[in-house]
Order: C-alpha cells, then structure tokens, then sequence
C-alpha cells in the first residue's frame, strides 16, 4: 500500500516495491522478476569481465538482444530464456513450488543466494 508524505508541500509517495505496478503496468509481476534475473546476468558479466560480444557466444544470444538485456530492455526475452544464461554461465537455478496458504493467486521471486 502506498503512503503520501508532505515535505515542504512537496507530495512524496512511497513506492510498493515494484516500480512497474507503481507505473500501473499489466505485467508488472513478470517485468519484476524479468529485471531480477537481468541483473544478476549482468552482475556475472561484470564480474568475470566479459565483453558483450564473447559473453552472447556463450549465451548463444546474438550481441545486440544481449545488450538491449543489460539495458533493460528485456519484453522479447522470456524468464525461460534468461534462467537458461544463468545456466551457461554456471549458475544453479533452483525453481521452489509452495502454497501460499491463501486462495489468492501466488507470486513469483528471484533470490540470489
């Protein structure tokens, strides 16, 4: 839930944690744990400093979708093909199913261990 605080008359709203629901996105969820699982690509790319180019031959991505990732631009890339990076570039990606305990649709989150 959001809060409005009065600074100097200036509104502040405090953000619900998910900047793409905060800007009223329909996919707001997935565009979350997408940009997750981007960043920890990218932290690995860093890293182990690999240029652009030889990481996307180990990604087997073409370079310039591999950068259009690392900027965040990322809706033609499927959380499939991005857990699937994080394989090559020799990660363990754990998937965990649970029950929320509730009747409401669950959720999905990125953890980096």
């Amino acid at each position: 839930m959001n809060t409005t605080t009065t600074i100097d008359d200036i509104a502040i709203e405090e953000g619900s944690g998910n900047p793409y629901a905060d800007l009223g996105r329909p996919d707001a969820d997935d565009m979350l744990v997408k940009a997750g699982l981007a960043h920890e690509i990218a932290q690995i790319i860093k890293s182990r400093h690999l240029t652009q180019q030889r990481a996307a031959e180990l990604l087997a991505m073409p370079q310039p979708k591999l950068s259009d990732l690392l900027r965040g631009k990322f809706r033609g890339i499927s959380q499939a093909k991005m857990i699937e990076c994080l394989t090559r570039l020799g990660c363990d990606v754990d998937i965990v199913v649970k029950k929320n305990g509730r009747h409401t649709p669950g959720q999905t989150t990125v953890v980096v261990a």
